[in-house]
């Protein structure tokens, strides 16, 4: 039998302001133990200098966690123009620098190439597998590496801010997998002056957004204390982008037991995955199938 981990039974969903020099994986920690919770995972990793949006799942919301990965996300960040780097950000080596300081004029025009459906090469310095290793590991031991291109949804990418000759600050709005790393290199290609990310802010992920978001302080401030429970937002949260169905007593506990449940409602067309609620309650998330939803994940209350 599995030794059952130690902790609360505490589910829902914390938004941490993810401050500089910390990674994600360390911020996840962070929130478990203040919690004393038993599970905790996170919807998309920042890098060590990225801050902002890292909302974090506890218990039952982890099985959310697929769809907030999935959603799209927002960053505000700066490039320094005129140096290209081993890491695409400030962490790295310099490795090629140019005089050249494009114009804001060709900075804008040179943004629209990076919107809709486009093609991107993760940084080297990056956690993509190659070879069952991932690419920073590989990267730090001097091999080289041509890793693929991959698809990216970029729904926005305008010009905010032209802070100084060397520098301008970015807004992205992209859907999974993207990197901001990557999109700051080429665009410093595309202008012919190379270019890195200098810093960088996730200001929303999902239905979360940074006015949602807690400091890693309060969460000392308030560790393993009731005060801290009223900053959780609730499960079903994770599920803001998918559609809700209602569905009733019998039809729950069918659901509960991994059988097809009735929903009443039906926002959704038939093979969409959705989500049904009993009393505004997650119940289950599951294929909408003809008045029934066929669970795929089951919430425990």
């Amino acid at each position: 039998m599995a030794r059952r981990r130690k902790g609360r039974d505490v589910s829902g969903w914390i938004v941490v302001d993810k401050p500089v020099g910390v990674s994600s994986t360390a911020v996840v920690s962070k929130v478990r133990w203040a919690f004393d919770a038993r599970k905790a995972g996170h919807s998309g990793t920042l890098d060590p200098i990225a801050t902002g949006v890292l909302a974090v799942a506890l218990g039952e919301a982890t099985k959310t966690v697929p769809y907030v990965t999935d959603a799209m996300k927002a960053y505000r960040f700066v490039i320094r123009l005129g140096q290209a780097t081993s890491t695409d950000d400030t962490e790295g080596e310099v490795t090629a620098v140019s005089d050249l300081r494009p114009a804001d004029g060709r900075i804008q025009a040179a943004l629209p190439r990076f919107v809709g459906e486009i093609m991107q090469i993760p940084p080297q310095y990056s956690a993509v597998k190659v070879d069952g290793k991932r690419a920073y590991a590989r990267a730090r031991a001097g091999e080289p590496m041509d890793l693929a291109p991959r698809q990216l949804y970029v729904e926005k990418l305008t010009l905010t801010d032209r802070l100084d000759p060397d520098r301008c600050e970015l807004e992205l709005v992209c859907g999974k997998g993207g990197y901001v790393r990557s999109i700051a290199r080429d665009l410093g290609e595309a202008l012919g002056c190379h270019a890195h990310v200098c810093a960088l802010r996730r200001i929303w992920s999902g239905p979360f957004d940074a006015e949602d978001c807690i400091s890693v302080d309060t969460l000392d401030e308030l560790a393993k204390s009731p005060e801290l429970d009223g900053f959780l937002h609730p499960l079903e949260c994770g599920l803001a982008d998918l559609p809700e169905l209602r569905t009733t007593q019998v039809g729950a506990a069918r659901m509960k037991n991994g059988n097809p449940g009735l929903v009443l409602n039906a926002d959704a067309e038939y093979g969409d995955t959705a989500w049904a609620s009993l009393d505004g309650r997650a119940v289950a998330v599951g294929i909408y199938r003809a008045g029934e939803l066929q669970p795929t994940r089951v919430f425990r209350h």
